[in-house]
């Protein structure tokens, strides 16, 4: 065996597998739809989150709108950011997969009605299952818009944690909501916004995954 075949498989990943557009497409899928049920189960359980998400469920408990598409309204303004502060594929990226939130946010109750769900386990599941999808689409070079695009372009531009950064964000997004929710309904919305930053702090790191 010769040396560079010896490197080759002591450092089998170093240079990264770029991701086929299929791979793109499925991943977009995933993300789209777990988020979409995150918030799905957590409406039905009363409950907000930190983020885009939590903004959204907020106000579809004051508003004749539902969460997909308030999601969508909000991101408008923070879709613009992305395009001048990040690259134009993460812009464009971004743009789709706030699209495709909004799409299977009008789809999934067509497929799936939750009539009942547990308040604490709404919370850690939900609050998971946001996060993996977040995760999913940012190892896919997008976000999901709103403050997601903040904290990702400070990651990239200050090396600071996507993680840590949105638990900020979300401290103040729970304490708005404290005003309208609550207090039981306001502990468990905290128990969700911390399981889904802490996905992010665990498994958004840099050098943490080697595929792009």
């Amino acid at each position: 065996m010769g040396p560079s075949a010896s490197t080759a498989i002591s450092t089998p990943h170093t240079g990264g597998l770029r991701h086929s557009l299929a791979e793109d497409v499925y991943a977009f899928l995933i993300g789209c739809s777990l988020i979409v049920m995150g918030i799905l189960c957590l409406h039905k359980a009363g409950l907000v989150t930190g983020g885009m998400a939590g903004i959204a469920l907020l106000l579809s408990y004051f508003l004749p709108l539902s969460p997909g598409l308030l999601f969508t309204l909000i991101n408008i303004p923070f879709l613009a950011f992305a395009l001048k502060a990040m690259s134009p594929n993460f812009a464009v990226r971004t743009m789709i997969a706030s699209m495709g939130v909004t799409v299977f946010g009008g789809l999934m109750p067509r497929v799936i009605t939750v009539s009942e769900i547990n308040p604490l386990f709404s919370a850690l599941f939900a609050g998971t299952i946001i996060g993996l999808g977040i995760l999913c689409l940012a190892r896919h070079q997008a976000g999901v818009g709103g403050t997601g695009i903040v904290t990702l372009w400070l990651q990239k531009s200050r090396g600071i944690n996507a993680g840590r950064v949105q638990i900020a964000i979300d401290v103040v997004i729970l304490t708005v909501s404290a005003f309208f929710l609550p207090k039981d309904k306001m502990a468990l919305s905290l128990v969700s916004a911390v399981a889904t930053s802490g996905i992010l702090i665990v498994y958004h790191r840099p050098g943490r995954y080697i595929g792009h």
